[in-house]
């Protein structure tokens, strides 16, 4: 599944999007787009998404409605899709350091509590575990503007909240992102070689080793504990160099490249964490 967001039918994304349409359809997938400009897909969320609405408190009413099929006709509709899909990939330009407005209103309206997560059912055991999701995105600035040191800031802070936040959580297996730096600003020879690599990346992308986030063992997943580390694991870490992830810092220098890279699993941040 693609779930697209670009105005123009000759953008720079939209060539991006057909690249892998076409890559992947000749590996024998079937591939779903949700060209969201074109569908007019409503960004806001609002009581109109649930039929017979009783009690309006978004959150709780559009569970029961997804339990009791009342949700409106174009969230099921991707609802379905991302049911079908074994991997989502999100193709979109970046506005403002995330997605756009109408990519933001899709991830708050079709991702709803109970189809895509619950309490219990969270990060590495959330619902969607078994499925993959990537971004695919262009920037107006150039590479070193997002380095630590660059004007912009470390691109693996700003991805965090859109991987770790809305990804992980939901419980697919993050994908490192596809970055395709100031297309705007590239010659064509540069663009072409900017999809020629993107081309050649699906030819293996299902087989990629996911991005690492701190799994849930290494917490205590209760309100006593506050859903917080365990104090074992802490001390584990004090001996690192890095903190775990680019969110679980410790306070120690970020991970390098923890959000745009897959990297071998630090043996102490796999362990399951100790009882109490």
């Amino acid at each position: 599944m693609i779930v697209y967001a670009h105005q123009s039918p000759g953008s720079f994304n939209a060539a991006v999007r057909d690249v892998a349409m076409q890559e992947l359809e000749a590996q024998g997938y079937k591939v779903l787009v949700s060209d969201l400009h074109a569908m007019n897909f409503r960004a806001n969320a609002t009581q109109d998404d649930i039929i017979e609405s009783r009690a309006f408190q978004y959150g709780d009413e559009t569970m029961h409605a997804w339990m009791e099929g009342r949700l409106s006709d174009d969230i099921m509709a991707e609802q379905h899709k991302v049911e079908e899909a074994e991997l989502v990939i999100f193709q979109f330009p970046l506005y403002w350091f995330s997605v756009p407005a109408i990519m933001k209103g899709w991830i708050d309206r079709v991702l709803t509590q109970g189809f895509a997560f619950s309490l219990q059912k969270m990060y590495n055991n959330g619902i969607f575990k078994d499925k993959k999701a990537m971004l695919s995105f262009t920037t107006g600035a150039i590479q070193t503007m997002f380095r630590p040191d660059g004007i912009n800031g470390d691109i693996n802070i700003t991805l965090w909240p859109l991987q770790n936040g809305t990804l992980h959580f939901c419980g697919f297996q993050v994908l490192a992102p596809q970055i395709f730096w100031s297309p705007a600003h590239c010659p064509a020879a540069v663009r072409t070689a900017l999809l020629d690599g993107w081309r050649a990346r699906l030819k293996g992308l299902l087989t990629e080793k996911p991005l690492n986030f701190a799994p849930c063992e290494l917490f205590d997943l209760s309100f006593q504990g506050g859903f917080m580390m365990w104090p074992k694991v802490r001390e584990e870490r004090e001996s690192q160099p890095y903190g775990l992830t680019t969110g679980h810092h410790l306070g120690k220098p970020l991970p390098p490249d923890n959000q745009i890279t897959a990297q071998p699993a630090n043996e102490s941040s796999a362990k399951p964490a100790c009882k109490k």
